[in-house]
C-alpha cells in the first residue's frame, strides 16, 4: 500500500511539474538563437553551459542548492507539443524556414548530459552548480527554464536555513506563506524547499500530498468571529474516549469556565460567548486536534480562559488537547503568561497533560524577530512563518546565471568591463577540500582533465576573491568531488531524492560547515579557488594566446 501511494504521489508530482514547466516556458530569444544556429548548420555542435550564482544571498556566508529534482524531471519530459510548435510558428518572424518547426517537433534531451551538486548541499558563490552539455541549440533552449527552477528554489531554501539557524535546534518551525507567495507555483515551490531548508511543517495541503511534508493547521480568526452565542454550537454532545454514550459537552465546559475563572481570579462576564462557542464547536468536531488561535479578542480576558475550560473538559473525557496559537501582540510576554496558567491548571486540577500543551507563535515573523525571540524569555514551542520566508523580503533574487563555457571542445569565456561578470572557461571538476575536523575549507575549481587533489598533499591555487595572480598553498585533510553525473541520454542517472531525503542531506551539510561561515551577521568569507592550470588558461585567453581566445565580449 505504501509503495502504491508513493508511486501515485510521484506521478502527481511529475504531472504537476509538466503542467507548470513545459519547454515553452522560456524567453523568445532562446528560439530566435536556436533558429540562427540551425540556419547556420551549427545546431548540433557540442556545447557546454554551466549554472552558478555570483554572490552568497542575504549577506551571508553560504547558500543551499535546490531545484535539482525539478530540473531533472523537466529534462526527462522535455518535448514540444503540436500546439507549442503551432504557437511558435505564429510568433517567430514570417521568413522563418518551415523546416525549423519540424526540427523543434522532434527535439528532446536524449543527447543532453548533466552533472550537478546534490540537492540540499551547502554551496558558495561562483561554484558551478550544474554543467549541461549537448547539442548547441538544445542546451541553449534549456537556459531560462533551468534558471527559473534553480533560482527561487535555492534562494527560499537558503532563507529557510537562516530562519532555522536563527530559531535554534529546539524550536519547531511551520511554513504558512501560501497566501502571501508570488502566485500558486511560488507557494508550492516555497513549501517544498523551505522544508528542505529546515522547516518542520507546512500549512500547504497540496505540498503535503506531492512532497510528503507534514501538514498542520486548525482554525483561523474568521472561524472564531463567525460565532456569537452558544446556541450556534451543534451538536452539543461528545462521546468520551472508550465510552458509548454522549455527554452534554456545553454543560461540562460551563462548569470548567467557573472553575478556571475562580482559580485565576478572572471575571466570567468578560469572556466572549462567541469565542467560547467557536472553541466548543471545533472541539466537538475534532477533539483530538484542538489547537485554537486565542487572540481574536483578548488573550487574558477571554481566549485563554475559553481554551482552558474546553481543554480541561476534553481531558476529563480522556482526550488530549494540543495547545494554542498566539498571532498578535507581544508573543514572548503572552507565551509566559499562557504557560503560567497552564501550570496552575495542571497543579490545581491534577491534569499533568496541561504541562505539555504546545504554544505556537505567528505574527509577521522575520529572521531578525526570530533571532530577537531567542534573546528573550518565552515559552513558544512552534513558530509559524509566512511573508518574510516565502517572499525572501531582504533579497528578492539569487541571481543565478547560465553561461557558455565550451563549443566544439574549445573553451569559451565571457569577458566584461565588470570583472565580476567574467566567466571561467572550459569544462571543470569541483572539489571540496576539508580540514582535519571535517569542516569545508575551500572549494577548488579545476579543468576536467586535471587529476583530483590528494588528501595530505600540498597544492597551489588562486582564490577568486583575491587579486589575479595571488597564489595560496593548502594541504587538505580530505577531498570530495562536489558534482555527480545526474542525467545522460535522456535518462535520470542519479536517484531522485524525496523532500525528506534532501532535507536530511541539507541539515547534515550545514552541520559540517564551520560556525563562522554560518553566522547570520558578519559571516566569514569562504574560499573558492582556481587550480594553477585553470588560472593559466584564463591568463592565456585574456592575452589572446589560447584557442579559447574567441571569447565573448560583453558588458
Amino acid at each position: 500500500m505504501a509503495t502504491c501511494q508513493n508511486n501515485e504521489a510521484h506521478a502527481a508530482l511529475k504531472n504537476s511539474l509538466m503542467t507548470r514547466v513545459p519547454p515553452l516556458l522560456t524567453d523568445l530569444y532562446q528560439f530566435t538563437m536556436a533558429y540562427a544556429y540551425w540556419r547556420a548548420g551549427r545546431h548540433r555542435e557540442p556545447a557546454v553551459f554551466e549554472l552558478f550564482f555570483r554572490d552568497n544571498p542575504f549577506g551571508g556566508g553560504f547558500s543551499l542548492f535546490a531545484g535539482l529534482h525539478d530540473c531533472l524531471m523537466f529534462l526527462e519530459n522535455f518535448a514540444f507539443s503540436d500546439e507549442d510548435v503551432g504557437y511558435l510558428r505564429s510568433v517567430l518572424p514570417a521568413n522563418t524556414d518551415p523546416d525549423f518547426f519540424l526540427y523543434l517537433k522532434e527535439l528532446d534531451c536524449s543527447s543532453v548530459s548533466v552533472s550537478a551538486v546534490p540537492e540540499g548541499s551547502v554551496v558558495f558563490a561562483r561554484v558551478p552548480l550544474l554543467e549541461v552539455s549537448g547539442p548547441l541549440a538544445v542546451v541553449q533552449l534549456l537556459e531560462t527554464s533551468l534558471l527559473c527552477l534553480v533560482n527561487y528554489a535555492s534562494l527560499v531554501c537558503s532563507n529557510a536555513a537562516r530562519f532555522r539557524l536563527a530559531a535554534g535546534p529546539r524550536r519547531r518551525l511551520m511554513e504558512m506563506g501560501l497566501r502571501r507567495a508570488q502566485g500558486p507555483d511560488g507557494g508550492l515551490t516555497a513549501s517544498r524547499y523551505t522544508y528542505i531548508g529546515g522547516f518542520d511543517l507546512t500549512s500547504n495541503a497540496l505540498a503535503g500530498r506531492l512532497f510528503g511534508i507534514p501538514v498542520a493547521g486548525t482554525i483561523a480568526h474568521s472561524y472564531v468571529t463567525s460565532f456569537s452565542s452558544l446556541e450556534e454550537v451543534w451538536p452539543q454532545t461528545l462521546v468520551p474516549v472508550g465510552g458509548d454514550s454522549s455527554i452534554d459537552f456545553i454543560s461540562l465546559v460551563k462548569g470548567w469556565v467557573s472553575s478556571v475563572c475562580q482559580l485565576l481570579g478572572s471575571k466570567t462576564n468578560l469572556i466572549r460567548e462567541g469565542e467560547l462557542a467557536a472553541f466548543l464547536s471545533y472541539a466537538i468536531a475534532y477533539p483530538h486536534n484542538f489547537l485554537p488561535v486565542i487572540d481574536s479578542y483578548s488573550v487574558t480576558c477571554s481566549g485563554l480562559l475559553c481554551f482552558c475550560a474546553v481543554a480541561l473538559a476534553l481531558c476529563e473525557l480522556k482526550y488530549q488537547p494540543l495547545g494554542v496559537r498566539l498571532d498578535s501582540g507581544d508573543l514572548c510576554r503572552q507565551s509566559l503568561e499562557v504557560r503560567r496558567v497552564f501550570k496552575e491548571c495542571s497543579k490545581k486540577f491534577s491534569v499533568p497533560q496541561f504541562e505539555s500543551l504546545v504554544i505556537v507563535g505567528s505574527n509577521s515573523v522575520s529572521e531578525q524577530s526570530l533571532a530577537e525571540l531567542n534573546k528573550k524569555d518565552n515559552e513558544i514551542d512552534v513558530v509559524g512563518v509566512g511573508t518574510h520566508l516565502v517572499t525572501c523580503t531582504s533579497q528578492p533574487s539569487l541571481g543565478c546565471v547560465y553561461k557558455l563555457i565550451e563549443v566544439r571542445n574549445q573553451p569559451r569565456m565571457k569577458m566584461s568591463e565588470d570583472p565580476e561578470k567574467s566567466t571561467l572557461p572550459g569544462r571543470k571538476s569541483v572539489y571540496r577540500l576539508l580540514d582535519a575536523d571535517g569542516h569545508p575549507q575551500m572549494d577548488l575549481i579545476c579543468l576536467s582533465e586535471e587529476a583530483a587533489p590528494t588528501a595530505g598533499v600540498s597544492l597551489n591555487c588562486y582564490p577568486l576573491v583575491q587579486d589575479t595572480g595571488s597564489v595560496q598553498s593548502i594541504t587538505p585533510a580530505q577531498v570530495t568531488s562536489l558534482r555527480l553525473d545526474v542525467f545522460s541520454c535522456g535518462q535520470i542517472t542519479y536517484p531522485i531524492s524525496s523532500a525528506s531525503e534532501s532535507r536530511e542531506h541539507a541539515q547534515m551539510s550545514l552541520q559540517r560547515l564551520h560556525p563562522h561561515h554560518k553566522r547570520l551577521q558578519g559571516a566569514h568569507n569562504y574560499t573558492v579557488a582556481l587550480s594553477e592550470r585553470l588560472n593559466a588558461l584564463i591568463s592565456d585567453i585574456r592575452r589572446g594566446n589560447s584557442k579559447g581566445s574567441n571569447f565573448l565580449l560583453s558588458n
